[in-house]
């Protein structure tokens, strides 16, 4: 109801492009994908995406670099966070990396030890409209 920002990702808008790591698994290695990624277990490397999400949760854990336009954690992250879009911290986030950021939400008990960093858009020049007449 309050909020209706539609920049949010959803796992459900990458149905047939999820991936999973479940609870007890272990994954070594970069993973670059298309979709989204869905983190329960534990990933040591680089999570890489220019187009999708990558969502931690809370039994989730990482450690390496997340890179993707949108990005959710309520699980614990070793690594800088690059979200290009939409970043969201859980109150069981914990991070431990510097913070990239287009849009970030962040609820009451998440811990960050590291930078925030707003990504500003590109500059732009002033614009002045075609009249200054106020007549029209």
């Amino acid at each position: 109801m309050w909020n209706k920002d539609k920049s949010k990702a959803d796992l459900q808008r990458f149905s047939g492009k999820t991936s999973l790591v479940a609870v007890g698994a272990e994954l070594q290695g970069n993973l670059r994908f298309q979709g989204a990624v869905q983190v329960d277990g534990k990933v040591s490397g680089n999570l890489l995406t220019t187009e999708g999400m990558v969502r931690v949760s809370a039994q989730g854990q990482v450690e390496g670099e997340i890179r993707a336009p949108h990005i959710v954690i309520d699980g614990e992250v070793i690594g800088d966070v690059h979200a290009s879009v939409h970043l969201e911290l859980g109150a069981r986030a914990r991070v431990r990396g510097n913070l990239y950021y287009g849009l970030m939400e962040m609820a009451m008990g998440a811990q960050i030890e590291g930078r925030l960093c707003h990504l500003q858009d590109e500059p732009r020049p002033l614009e002045l409209p075609e009249s200054l007449d106020p007549a029209e």
